[in-house]
């Protein structure tokens, strides 16, 4: 039986690598452009995931467990800590620096991707839950996981008081089915030519009220 729990109720440093999968399964083209390749963005992803207060970190984030297995994973948070936890992220880059996994002239296309595919997200209110990532293991989707998952952070949402949940998903991802049939809307669709050009499609902006 899956169960959905916060990371920060188990031991979530066992599920580190599997997180790391997750995310980037939720946008590969995306992440691969922006941070030149797989590599640097699972250094990026794991040191982020123990981070408290970044943007891929254990303290936003919700597991589905069956068993010890990690199955899915929702990231979300109260929508003005996008702007924070990503700024946060700054943190990390001296110990990757250190560690050699990335070069003076690959910070700088690092940084120009990033600033050029920031113009695919609309920006965010302030009273709304924002679920940053949601992704669920290939063998197991279409098992509800998903629904539980979203659901969840619905529920959190409406906890706080906030108006609505907003994520953002890339038109070329089965989800955005997956979304429609929950009743979510699309709000905003987003291109920016150059990323558009390395394979990066329309993003959108999907909401449904709390």
């Amino acid at each position: 039986m899956v169960k959905i729990i916060h990371a920060s109720k188990v031991n979530f440093s066992q599920y580190t690598d599997a997180f790391a999968d997750l995310m980037h399964a939720t946008g590969p083209v995306a992440y691969d452009y922006q941070f030149n390749g797989r590599a640097l963005f699972d250094h990026i992803v794991k040191l982020s995931w123990r981070m408290s207060g970044t943007l891929f970190a254990y303290d936003g984030t919700t597991l589905a467990l069956d068993g010890d297995k990690l199955v899915g994973t929702e990231v979300g948070f109260h929508g003005p800590e996008f702007a924070t936890r990503k700024k946060a992220l700054g943190a990390l880059w001296p110990e990757i620096i250190e560690a050699g996994h990335v070069t003076t002239e690959e910070l700088g296309l690092i940084a120009e991707r990033t600033f050029q595919c920031s113009y695919l997200n609309a920006a965010i209110p302030r009273n709304v839950y924002y679920t940053h990532a949601l992704s669920v293991d290939e063998t197991r989707r279409g098992k509800g996981i998903g629904a539980k998952l979203i659901r969840n952070a619905m529920a959190e949402g409406r906890r706080v008081s906030l108006r609505a949940l907003h994520l953002d998903v890339l038109s070329d991802n089965p989800a955005v089915d997956f979304y429609k049939a929950l009743d979510f809307q699309c709000l905003v669709e987003s291109t920016a030519p150059i990323p558009l050009q390395h394979g990066i499609p329309m993003e959108m902006r999907m909401s449904i009220d709390l």
